[in-house]
């Protein structure tokens, strides 16, 4: 059984209607990767095995194009492949980051090292270790999404971002059509605020929280570039989010009154062990609810739960094209 009718049979007793599939490219579509590094190669585990490979064709070109030479400059320089073990890469249009990751401190010789490479190649490259970060050029890439109404993001290699370049716009336009007499919204797990930045257009006041700091400094950013004035943020847990939301104090939270916010809607976009134990409790105080999912398995756990919502609409983002991975957007409403 394939994934899509895999999913299909998982919510045939929980939604009737036909399930829209938004396709990816087969290929050249994955915006950011990570890579093990070992032996002169980069690794990936496939099948549950490592498999060693100089390139990989589900990135974005830019990033395809450097994988070989990146490789070949790495292979040849003992400062940079020494206790070398992880290699990511994100890119935006033709500006690439890569992250070189070690198990050993990183001295003004690597760097040295680093600019060797970065006058080769179009790319610029992040040493990290234990606390430790390294960096002679750019370690953020601003991006520029281009629907209506346009807006600017941020990110650096540590913060979430959806991967898929092709399909995060349209992701983004139909969670904006999902929307029904808004009011206010509050967002879990709203990473460098990815739907928060583009949904400020559309409801009075956002309250977004998210438990990454970088990913909070970005939002912060993204909200500066955009001249955004309507979302609020805390960094905080899931649970934390709902002890605050009961009358815990947070410092904080001592810029936010949560109790000025009218809240019509709830958007959750949890990570794929889904939503934390007892959340649940926080969404079933909203009449919608907005899921974004990267797990069909634990959107259906979290969803049996959820005994006073049925599904109003429902489509899928093949996000990750020639994998067993589905993403998928649902808007629940109480019965």
């Amino acid at each position: 059984m394939d994934k899509f009718h895999k999913l299909k049979h998982q919510l045939s007793a929980s939604y009737k209607k036909e399930i829209i599939t938004n396709l990816s490219p087969a290929s050249g579509y994955r915006s950011r990767c990570e890579f093990g590094y070992k032996n002169g190669f980069y690794t990936m585990v496939k099948d549950g095995k490592k498999v060693f490979l100089d390139h990989y064709d589900l990135p974005v070109s830019a990033i395809q194009n450097i994988m070989k030479p990146l490789l070949s400059q790495i292979n040849i320089n003992p400062l940079i492949n020494k206790k070398l073990f992880q290699i990511n890469f994100r890119a935006v249009n033709q500006v690439i980051l890569v992250t070189l990751i070690y198990h050993k401190p990183l001295n003004q010789c690597w760097l040295e090292a680093a600019k060797m490479i970065e006058n080769k190649l179009p790319i610029n490259v992040i040493g990290r270790s234990k606390k430790q970060l390294l960096a002679s050029n750019l370690t953020e890439l601003e991006d520029y999404i281009d629907i209506n109404p346009s807006y600017y993001l941020y990110q650096n290699d540590k913060t979430f971002y959806q991967p898929n370049a092709f399909l995060m716009p349209k992701m983004v336009k139909l969670v904006i059509s999902l929307i029904k007499n808004p009011r206010d919204l509050l967002e879990l797990y709203c990473g460098s605020g990815t739907f928060t930045i583009p949904l400020s257009y559309t409801f009075n006041n956002i309250f977004a929280t998210e438990n990454n700091r970088d990913s909070i400094s970005y939002l912060k950013k993204s909200i500066s570039k955009n001249d955004i004035e309507n979302i609020y943020y805390a960094r905080l847990s899931d649970i934390e989010l709902m002890d605050a939301l009961k009358g815990r104090i947070f410092r904080r939270l001592e810029d936010v009154d949560l109790e000025n916010f009218d809240f019509s809607h709830i958007l959750v976009d949890p990570p794929r062990s889904g939503l934390s134990n007892n959340i649940t409790e926080i969404l079933n105080k909203f009449d919608n609810i907005i899921y974004i999912s990267c797990n069909p398995d634990t959107f259906k756990r979290d969803l049996d739960k959820l005994k006073d919502y049925r599904i109003k609409k429902l489509e899928v983002f093949d996000q990750f094209s020639n994998t067993p991975h589905l993403e998928l957007i649902a808007l629940l409403i109480k019965r």
